[in-house]
């Protein structure tokens, strides 16, 4: 998936789930996790944007690591919300099925990341030791 339709489908999520939390009860559990689902989501394109602008491959994947643990978390509010009964699993279904998919493709992004860094490191070694 390219760098900016990434970005476009962290934020639409990030705009699906508010458009969720709008519709949660004002009871004390629903204020609670809307507050801390609307933190974590958000968080996901906001951090997916600043990894595309990182420094280096390491702050890359720095980055790309807490777009991971915060998909991660909207996984978990979003099992929340079904448990407690405060929104119906069926309307949870697909923008579960979002946050799994956003958390594959991150790791897979790790991933890659990281094999490229150390194929990086190795051809730098191996040229070194021809010079």
């Amino acid at each position: 998936m390219s760098e900016p339709d990434l970005k476009k489908r962290t934020k639409a999520f990030a705009l699906r789930i508010l458009k969720l939390v709008d519709a949660l009860p004002k009871t004390t559990a629903g204020r609670a996790l809307a507050s801390q689902i609307v933190r974590s989501d958000t968080s996901i394109a906001a951090n997916y944007r600043a990894a595309c602008r990182a420094k280096s491959t390491a702050d890359f994947i720095a980055k790309m690591g807490i777009v991971e643990e915060e998909a991660d978390g909207t996984l978990f509010w979003l099992e929340l919300l079904e448990d407690s009964k405060l929104v119906p699993a069926a309307k949870l279904t697909a923008i579960k099925q979002e946050a799994n998919e956003l958390i594959a493709i991150t790791v897979v992004s790790i991933k890659t990341a990281r094999c490229n860094r150390a194929a990086d490191s190795a051809f730098r070694i191996r040229n070194s030791a021809l010079a």
